[in-house]
């Protein structure tokens, strides 16, 4: 089974490229599902029900988010009632939507979790304990499972990468934008990649104006994230997952300009 998985999607110009792009990347490389983090997919930051329309309409199978999921209040309602979005589970439990989702394929069944990092964003409850326990229920359904660990620290991303090694079919990590260049399989047969990178803008910090975060970082004032314009890119990997083991046997990162 051939997975892709996509990095942020950053504004309207990202998921435009992505829709561009991806139909043709699919059928080139035989993909069975694709997985991209929306949490940044919206005009503005954030996620609405219309940017994850776009997605899914443009080829997008599933969505996983992180920190900037609850921006909207719109996607509120979308987050408990779609099977194809969700939030990081290490959440308050009463906050939208739910953690992880089990997704019949008809010849398979697949199981996607997400995760936000402790280190440096907004405070949630220990990944690796929540990642016990969601991967235990999982197990009674699944045998491949994919995790987005939506952090900021590679250390903590590295991690938790060894820590689900041979529990999991691959962990990606996301949140940074900027791909790394150490897809590999780890020794219990786990797909690994400290960050799938960005679909956005590539004359851009993160997806935004560079001169505005430039000043930001050189005069210290509140500043607004506009959106930055130019040639794309499109960022993410592809993990082949055994059916039978749930094992991964291949990871190849993806850049496409």
């Amino acid at each position: 089974m051939n997975i892709l998985v996509l990095g942020d999607v950053v504004g309207e110009i990202g998921c435009e490229f992505l829709r561009k792009k991806l139909p043709a990347l699919k059928k080139l490389k035989g993909i069975d599902f694709c997985i991209a983090n929306g949490e940044n997919s919206s005009t503005g930051n954030g996620i609405t029900p219309y940017s994850a329309d776009y997605l899914f309409s443009s080829g997008v199978d599933f969505i996983t988010t992180g920190n900037h999921v609850f921006r909207r209040k719109e996607v509120f309602e979308l987050l408990d009632e779609s099977e194809f979005i969700i939030r990081p589970m290490n959440f308050h439990p009463s906050c939208p939507g739910v953690g992880y989702r089990i997704v019949d394929l008809g010849f398979n069944s697949i199981g996607i979790l997400n995760l936000s990092g402790a280190m440096y964003l907004d405070k949630c409850a220990c990944p690796f304990e929540t990642a016990d326990k969601a991967i235990e229920e999982m197990k009674k359904q699944t045998d491949i499972i994919l995790v987005d660990f939506h952090a900021e620290a590679t250390s903590e991303k590295k991690a938790l990468g060894f820590y689900l090694d041979g529990r999991v079919s691959a962990l990606f990590g996301t949140h940074t934008h900027v791909q790394t260049s150490d897809a590999t399989i780890l020794k219990g047969g786990t797909g690994y990649i400290t960050d799938l990178g960005m679909c956005g803008v590539i004359d851009s910090v993160l997806g935004v104006d560079k001169k505005i975060v430039i000043d930001k970082f050189r005069f210290g004032m509140p500043v607004r994230f506009d959106g930055a314009t130019g040639d794309c890119m499109l960022n993410g990997c592809i993990f082949t997952i055994d059916e039978k083991s749930g094992r991964c046997t291949s990871a190849e990162a993806i850049d496409l300009r």
